[in-house]
């Protein structure tokens, strides 16, 4: 028998309402289920804006422990009610640290485990490296009722090292929850396009599918304001995108896999036959000579 998955991104608007933005998040998933979506991937941080825009302490206060973040309890009970897998995006607080995380949801509600995220930018617009540790946990993939996924968060979409290093682990879909959008210091600086393409070649070097949800919409947390790019997409093994949305869609993206199918391409194409680890010291060295 064929093994297939079918995956999801959704794409939406937040606002500074939790519970708001928690139930919208539920009834995107909901819908996504209806059209037979099996792991079902939100965009980074949904349950409020993209506080990280600036450097405010009381943003600290809306952390919690994993376990008992609101949003991972509400989404446990939708993955629960509907038999879906849902990567939970969460500001995360363990003891005085605090992280940006993913929580994975199995198709019976029960968390698989926690993935921190490993790169943590600080630039105009995204200073996160005010409000989370570099993640402790390593690369995850998790083994779903559906298939075995990894995730990544945003930043970490940049680097094709965590791709190759979740697709080693066996990851035969890669997802990416994200929050990007407009660059305050260069009002012509849009990086959609980049954004995409450097995903895409982590599907073509890894003959592995991957979905990205990013947030839509004009967000206030400073008086300029930001505004959130969408073009949240599900690109195939050749990257190809094949389920796409442009930047003012809101809504879900789905699409069926056959795994069987992808992982016969990706044997055949012997990227993993071929690597060479013995030769690449310089890739784990901060400053290589």
């Amino acid at each position: 028998m064929t093994r297939t998955i079918s995956v999801a991104g959704l794409q939406t608007s937040y606002g500074e309402d939790t519970d708001a933005n928690i139930k919208k998040t539920a009834d995107l998933v909901r819908e996504a289920a209806s059209q037979g979506a099996q792991v079902i991937l939100p965009s980074e941080l949904f349950q409020g804006p993209y506080f990280c825009v600036t450097q405010e302490e009381h943003w600290f206060a809306t952390a919690h422990p994993w376990r008992e973040h609101p949003a991972v309890i509400a989404m446990a009970e939708v993955a629960k009610d509907l038999g879906v897998a849902i990567p939970v995006s969460i500001y995360e607080r363990e003891g005085p640290h605090y992280f940006n995380s993913v929580v994975m949801l199995d198709a019976d509600g029960s968390p698989l485990g926690v993935y921190r995220k490993s790169h943590i930018p600080d630039g105009p617009g995204y200073q996160e490296k005010y409000y989370f540790r570099p993640g402790d946990t390593g690369f995850k993939v998790w083994d779903t009722r559906f298939g075995r996924i990894g995730v990544g968060i945003c930043w970490d979409q940049w680097f094709p090292e965590a791709a190759r290093a979740m697709a080693l682990q066996g990851a035969e879909v890669l997802f990416y929850p994200t929050a990007i959008g407009t660059e305050p210091q260069d009002a012509d600086l849009h990086t959609a396009e980049p954004w995409r393409r450097a995903m895409q070649g982590h599907a073509v070097s890894n003959a592995i599918p991957v979905v990205g949800a990013n947030r839509i919409g004009h967000e206030r947390v400073t008086e300029a304001g930001q505004t959130f790019y969408g073009h949240s997409f599900i690109s195939d093994h050749r990257g190809d995108l094949v389920e796409r949305f442009d930047g003012d869609e809101e809504g879900v993206l789905v699409h069926t896999f056959d795994l069987d199918h992808i992982a016969q391409y990706r044997a055949a194409w012997g990227f993993f036959r071929d690597r060479r680890p013995e030769l690449y010291g310089a890739l784990s060295s901060p400053r290589p000579a």
